[in-house]
């Protein structure tokens, strides 16, 4: 059993990853309408990958005997000027996220929760990843600088990712 300022933290991380999803999709439409099939899958796969975390705290939420409170999802930003500037929201709400998991284990540590303290560490890890994966992609577009050649190669290699339930952690 969590506390009840536990409960209500991670309801505020249930909507901040149901958020994620969100803003990833909107990228996804966004670079669809761009013709960056690639991009646009990318994006995709990486809502996938959020609605998955998602699920991971409405379940333990649920396997803690807690309430899941499913707050508003505000309207995440849905234009771009370019693939740099997309990645480089993206990088910003990844330091978000991880700081938010940072928080959560804060307040387990500060509660004794070892179960949620556990239960999070799966999300630091991932959070390691996330943002190495989106820095990676940065560097890439930084180095072609927008030239015609070099985005559709990384727009072809980013259409190979696909969404596998058990990279995303079961």
């Amino acid at each position: 059993m969590i506390s009840k300022k536990m409960e209500q933290a991670l309801n505020k991380q249930l909507n901040n990853e149901f958020f994620s999803a969100y803003l990833y999709l909107a990228m996804s439409a966004w670079s669809e309408n761009q013709g960056l099939k690639g991009f646009a899958n990318w994006f995709y796969v990486q809502y996938q990958e959020e609605n998955f975390h998602a699920m991971k705290f409405y379940t333990y939420l649920l396997d803690q005997g807690a309430e899941v409170d499913l707050l508003k999802i505000d309207k995440p930003e849905t234009k771009f000027s370019s693939p740099l500037e997309a990645f480089e929201k993206t990088l910003e709400h990844e330091q978000f996220i991880t700081k938010s998991i940072y928080e959560l284990v804060d307040l387990a540590l500060s509660e004794k929760d070892h179960a949620t303290n556990t239960f999070l560490q799966w999300f630091i890890t991932e959070q390691v990843e996330e943002e190495a994966s989106v820095n990676e992609i940065i560097d890439k577009l930084k180095l072609v600088d927008g030239q015609g050649n070099g985005i559709f190669m990384i727009d072809k290699e980013l259409g190979t990712r696909t969404f596998a339930q058990a990279d995303a952690g079961q």
